[in-house]
């Protein structure tokens, strides 16, 4: 199995990982990549399977050919077969992905490597999807996938519409911007749950905009305000407003 070992050792550092990085990813103990990589030791089946699941190959793609000489084909045709049918493919950022995101997000490969879909009313565009989680957006539940279009120019941004933003130091989160004439080095962020108090981010440290253009979410995660929600943000809206009163004053 010389060749798949070959494979696995390319396919790793395609995707810029460390051997302790894919081990996790292959739920196998560093060591055993290493022994795979300086063919120690043969890949067991089921190990290459996950590869597989990863890299979206078949076994034979992995035992049989060397990838690593047929680069150029590989991606070639991992590209050609998004754009068969002339459908605009969504690339998919899971939250399991977030991570690996801020440092591939430019990266070709990288996004070539995610999984994609399509939906028919979208098409024309640079779209990319991202799984969020947690109650900031509410009523948008946890687990929900945004939609979104590339914003390539800050300066398209439209105050109070929702976005995903990517930056080095808040990751990636999905808010309401809001701009200001007296400060344009800064973006704030807002939640729709408005337990969560707005903040700043620097522009500079913004790595992309992307605008919320359809949101999807599973039938039985739709949620709904009971009461004790609604007392509490009707409470924590009259302490902002006690509070800008003061400051005004």
């Amino acid at each position: 199995m010389a060749i798949a070992n070959k494979n696995l050792k390319y396919l790793r550092k395609l995707r810029g990982w460390t051997q302790e990085e894919f081990a996790n990813k292959l739920r196998i103990k560093r060591s055993l990549v290493g022994a795979y990589e300086e063919e120690r030791a043969e890949p067991r089946i089921d190990v290459l399977e996950v590869v597989c699941d990863i890299f979206k190959l078949t076994l034979d793609d992995i035992l049989r050919k060397d990838l690593s000489d047929n680069k150029g084909n590989y991606l070639a045709k991992r590209r050609a077969q998004k754009m068969a049918g002339g459908r605009t493919d969504i690339p998919f950022v899971p939250i399991k992905a977030a991570a690996g995101y801020l440092a591939g997000y430019g990266d070709p490969e990288f996004i070539d490597e995610l999984n994609t879909f399509t939906l028919p009313m979208l098409s024309g565009g640079d779209y990319r999807a991202f799984e969020i989680i947690g109650d900031s957006m509410l009523p948008t539940p946890s687990g929900s996938v945004i939609v979104c279009e590339k914003v390539e120019n800050a300066d398209d941004v439209r105050s109070n519409n929702t976005y995903i933003v990517v930056s080095r130091n808040e990751g990636i989160v999905y808010k309401r911007i809001l701009k200001s004439n007296r400060a344009k080095n800064k973006i704030t962020l807002v939640s729709d749950n408005p337990i969560y108090e707005p903040y700043n981010v620097n522009t500079e440290d913004v790595l992309e905009i992307w605008q919320a253009q359809v949101v999807i979410s599973k039938a039985v995660q739709q949620q709904r305000w009971d009461v004790g929600q609604l007392a509490s943000i009707v409470n924590t809206l009259q302490d902002q407003v006690s509070s800008l009163k003061k400051k005004m004053n």
